[in-house]
């Protein structure tokens, strides 16, 4: 089997994590919706792999189902809001074309704080709103959808949604100096939740922008929407003294995932070849050196969260494919570039410890899966068929 290349076995496997998944969140049952903007995003991108891994029609209705009832829950309004329709303002029929102007909910279990409510760290977490890093894996899985179907709207949508985020999201501070970002957003973009940056919030802004201004050479009729320039030159400016290394897992594996991008847009020319490839595998180089030194990977399923941990897996696959690509000549890299990834390739051995960890029927009876049941199952499928995240999409 090719590097990277998924078995059989594990596509099957996917199928049928992401088959449960969709009768557990009312996607294909009469139980009620429960949309989460994290999870939805990966799933789009997992049935739009698997539609390609398995040539099955119903994968990519599935993943066209889940973008129409996402947008149509997060969207709009909670049901214990006194506020009612979209969240965007927009009158119904506007918001069938435009369902993203206003952003998405997070579809947290708990409403927003108001305004005169103090502020609770622990309790925030579980507060809806908006978050700039779930805002920019939507755009993604719209992007991926677009890039399937050959459907402009996708496209559209994601910029639209790209330029409604950067505009509620950046601010100059009052002091003056470099643009900034708020990490949580209320749920009409009105006020921020939480005023603290993002580490990657600028980073994700600023691929994620770039892959949007190169869709429309995959879609036959090109794209429409907001051009985004400026949008991506400020979050480009943010991140000429960013710290962009983590100890974080999750983060670990999203600058991974990060590099794959920059590394397929680059090769597209939809990127400048300015080093940024060379500094994200180093910046997740420093961190693997240094999670893999914790022991948290020898805790007991109890004391670990399986989403975070998949991640970073996910990334590991992503290390795969660059190096397989590379080697294929499909990515043209920098030498500096190629021995990064070659000393991030021992840390593939941890990605399949991982994956196998989480895919054992024992583990998963710990209350750290069944609390996060959906993201965990939805990540795993990622981790075992990464390609409808991963890879840009290039039609069917």
């Amino acid at each position: 089997m090719a590097l990277g290349t998924p078995c059989d076995t594990n596509i099957t496997e996917a199928a049928r994590l992401m088959d449960e998944f969709a009768e557990r969140t009312g996607l294909t049952s009469e139980r009620r919706q429960q949309r989460y903007l994290w999870t939805d995003a990966f799933a789009v991108c997992n049935f739009l792999g698997l539609a390609r891994s398995t040539g099955e029609h119903r994968h990519l209705e599935l993943a066209l189902q889940l973008v129409d009832q996402t947008h149509r829950t997060l969207g709009r309004h909670r049901n214990d809001d006194p506020r009612d329709g979209w969240i965007s303002g927009l009158n119904a029929a506007e918001a069938e074309v435009h369902p993203t102007r206003g952003g998405l909910r997070i579809g947290k279990e708990l409403p927003e704080r108001g305004p005169d409510e103090a502020f609770d760290e622990r309790r925030e977490w579980e507060r809806d709103g908006q978050y700039f890093h779930y805002l920019t894996k939507w755009m993604h899985a719209l992007d991926q959808a677009g890039r399937a179907t050959g459907d402009p709207r996708f496209n559209r949508w994601a910029r639209e949604l790209a330029a409604a985020a950067h505009k509620a999201f950046t601010y100059l501070p009052a002091a003056g100096g470099a643009p900034r970002m708020y990490w949580k957003m209320s749920i009409d973009l009105s006020r921020p939740l939480v005023p603290s940056m993002g580490q990657h919030d600028p980073l994700d802004g600023y691929i994620t922008i770039m892959q949007l201004r190169f869709a429309p050479a995959a879609l036959p009729e090109g794209a429409s929407g907001p051009d985004l320039e400026e949008p991506a030159r400020q979050f480009k400016s943010m991140l000429a003294s960013a710290e962009l290394a983590s100890p974080d897992p999750l983060g670990i594996g999203g600058l991974l995932c990060d590099a794959h991008r920059v590394a397929q847009l680059t090769r597209h020319q939809a990127m400048p070849d300015d080093g940024l490839l060379e500094r994200l595998l180093t910046a997740a180089l420093t961190g693997l050196q240094y999670y893999a030194r914790t022991g948290e990977l020898r805790k007991p399923a109890p004391d670990r969260l399986a989403f975070r941990e998949l991640g970073l897996a996910i990334g590991v696959r992503a290390v795969d494919r660059m190096w397989q690509e590379a080697g294929q000549d499909r990515l043209t890299i920098s030498a500096e570039a190629r021995a990064l990834l070659e000393v991030l390739l021992d840390f593939v051995s941890l990605g399949d410890d991982i994956e196998s960890f989480w895919r054992h029927p024992e583990h998963r009876h710990a209350a750290t899966w069944s609390a996060h049941r959906d993201i965990n199952a939805v990540m795993l499928a990622t981790c075992l068929a990464p390609d409808g995240f991963l890879v840009l999409l290039a039609g069917y």
